[in-house]
């Protein structure tokens, strides 16, 4: 059995996510897998730094702060570490980087990333902002070191979008990907087929927590945008940067166009495309009105779609969760089981 000590930086939905999993099917991983997965850190900047070399308990941890939103009930080492500090100091084999995206800079984040790559330690994440700005310098300290890293879940959550390109369609020559990679816009959509008008599918999107106060970095296409980036860089060895992909998103669009591409036969979806021809590389993220016979047109709400082209397997449509509590989670464990399966 071998036993796997994770550091944990942000605990918020995902890292919860990964902990009620772990909570709950921990000794199936370990039957499954032969892997033993323990929680020795987390680093929050609302909850603080709780630490123990042994393992945490999951549920002890989600209790603690679903009850007094603190780390200060739990029996257990509360070091007044930041987040670099933990990498170091921890005894974690294996540091997942969870903390908030900036798709600006992607910091605080990519300094995680690399200073625990630079220390030996493998990195799972599902923040877009290292991968999408930094993947091509943080892949080499990781090779430089020996180490390994996952991001399954800076696509298309738990959904193996990544998993499948990297593993399995790399060799069979992927030529395009296009995708609907962003469930807040899809749901956006989905309910102005259905009357709403975009302001008030906005406001309902809000109010079930698909899109965020401030909901521009999806409406407006940028979210969509740094995922084509990642797609670009790790499955076409073409590196991109958000700002290099051709956007536009759903603010334009109205209950008129929606209604009038019904009329035809047709829907309305934001769709994130990259193309290599030769050496050059086409990227955008864009509305596009699509034929309801097109594989995309029955994916509806937060659902989100990728389909790839590829030169000797044709045409592959993924469907599934791009977001989610548990969803994201599991994109965690899923790199982490690859790691090790290695």
């Amino acid at each position: 059995m071998k036993t796997v000590r994770v550091a944990l930086i942000g605990f918020g939905n995902v890292g919860q996510g990964f902990t009620e999993i772990l909570r709950d099917r921990g000794g199936w991983y370990a039957d499954m897998f032969d892997l033993d997965i323990r929680i020795v850190a987390v680093t929050d900047l609302q909850f603080g730094t709780v630490y123990n070399p042994d393992g945490l308990e999951p549920a002890a941890l989600l209790s603690a702060v679903r009850k007094t939103s603190s780390f200060a009930g739990l029996d257990a080492e509360k070091p007044a570490w930041d987040a670099l500090t933990t990498i170091v100091k921890s005894n974690a084999d294996v540091v997942a980087e969870i903390s908030f995206t900036d798709l600006d800079s992607g910091e605080p984040a990519t300094s995680h990333v690399r200073q625990a790559l630079e220390n030996g330690k493998h990195v799972i994440t599902t923040n877009k902002g290292p991968i999408a700005l930094h993947f091509n310098e943080l892949h080499k300290i990781a090779e430089d070191n020996g180490v390994h890293m996952g991001y399954e879940g800076t696509v298309m959550s738990g959904t193996p979008a990544l998993r499948l390109g990297v593993d399995v369609l790399r060799s069979a020559g992927v030529r395009k990907i296009e995708g609907i990679l962003n469930g807040t816009t899809n749901y956006i959509l989905t309910e102005m087929t259905k009357g709403l008008s975009y302001d008030a599918a906005l406001k309902e999107a809000q109010r079930l927590g698909y899109a965020e106060a401030d909901p521009r970095g999806d409406v407006e296409g940028h979210d969509a945008a740094a995922k084509v980036a990642i797609l670009s860089s790790v499955l076409m060895g073409a590196p991109l940067k958000p700002d290099q992909v051709d956007c536009t998103g759903i603010t334009g669009l109205d209950q008129e166009q929606i209604q009038e591409a019904q009329e035809n036969g047709q829907c309305w979806k934001l769709i994130g495309s990259v193309e290599k021809e030769g050496e050059k590389v086409i990227a955008s993220v864009q509305p596009r009105r699509l034929s309801m016979t097109h594989p995309f047109a029955a994916v509806n709400g937060a659902t989100n779609a990728i389909h790839y082209t590829t030169d000797l397997l044709g045409e592959v449509t993924l469907i599934g969760p791009g977001a989610g509590r548990l969803e994201t989670g599991l994109a965690l464990i899923i790199d982490l089981i690859s790691i090790y399966n290695r």
